[in-house]
């Protein structure tokens, strides 16, 4: 049973010099290493880790072809400018290859989570003689995942997996009694900018968790597009999460007086504290035709944009 510490609760700077302590005290004099995605939870993670561990930690960040437009170049210059050095490592192959004909979400999300622990870093581990993976599974990804909601691709010993049994090496978790809004404070605390604690969550399958059916690099481009177009349009929302999906029915629409078989776009934006439940924002009328008018036009087949009104539960807030 994992001792959930609240935000209210919480005090970040001692939180943070206790983490620091029990890696220092884990990992000793050998190596860590640990996946930059550049979302709040494994920013927090990499800065705590670095601080602990200084050159005894190797943070990469895993080019899967699923992130959002120009995010590998982005989050690696961000913390260079913070004296982390990061490294890109491509590893798109890997993914597309192991999605390839898999339409079950579950079965997506257990495809990634072998690919990325097993295949990309147990490659990573090996080359690094690192025997500590780090990494910012936070406790409302547990509850998901035990209580069978959704499988989060970084929850293993909750569900009785091994990881040093499984992929060779043992996994740390400095922030699994923390929700969002604690980690957000901790990353206050660590002296993050707000464009980085503030950002809102993308999820560890990134964008393969927003298409529905098979995931093919064409598919990704698609969504990318769409997320890009959303993203902009609702960053002053304030909103806790915004995003596009991609339906895998093809719907009749019309271009130039002609039947046109196009895709679908669903747009979700969510209000909520801690992604345990959440409801949609009511965004104006003016707000979603921009957004539609948008996406058709940036946006190459797609004919149908929808949003989704329904709260957290019975929906989630990613659709797969």
């Amino acid at each position: 049973m994992i001792q959930e510490i609240t935000a209210q609760e919480l005090n970040a700077d001692q939180f943070i010099s206790d983490r620091i302590q029990e890696i220092k005290d884990t990992v000793g004099d050998g190596m860590a290493i640990n996946a930059l995605s550049g979302g709040v939870d494994s920013s927090t993670v990499t800065m705590i880790g670095h601080r602990a561990l200084g050159k005894q930690l190797k943070t990469v960040f895993i080019e899967n072809g699923l992130m959002r437009e120009g995010e590998p170049e982005r989050v690696a210059g961000f913390f260079k400018n913070l004296g982390i050095q990061v490294e890109l490592i491509d590893a798109r192959a890997d993914f597309f290859s192991a999605l390839k004909g898999i339409t079950d979400p579950e079965e997506k999300r257990e495809a990634i989570t072998q690919t990325f622990y097993r295949d990309v870093f147990g490659r990573l581990v090996k080359e690094s003689g690192a025997r500590y993976l780090l990494q910012g599974t936070i406790l409302t990804d547990v509850d998901e995942t035990v209580a069978g909601i959704k499988r989060q691709h970084n929850v293993f010993e909750q569900l009785g997996i091994d990881p040093q049994e499984t992929f060779g090496y043992r996994i740390l978790e400095p922030l699994i009694q923390l929700r969002k809004d604690g980690v957000r404070k901790v990353g206050r605390a660590l002296g993050f900018p707000p464009e980085l604690f503030d950002r809102i969550p993308f999820p560890g399958p990134a964008l393969s968790a927003r298409v529905i059916g098979e995931v093919t690099p064409e598919r990704i481009a698609t969504v990318r597009k769409a997320t890009a177009v959303v993203e902009n349009l609702l960053k002053d929302t304030k909103a806790f999460q915004y995003m596009a999906i991609l339906h895998e029915d093809r719907v009749t629409g019309m271009r130039d007086g002609k039947r046109d078989f196009g895709q679908q776009i669903e747009v979700r934006c969510w209000e909520s504290i801690d992604a345990r439940v959440a409801h949609p924002t009511r965004l104006s009328f003016e707000i979603l035709e921009k957004i539609a008018a948008d996406i058709i036009e940036k946006v190459p087949g797609i004919v149908s944009v929808t949003y989704n009104i329904a709260s957290k539960p019975p929906s989630t807030i990613e659709a797969v």
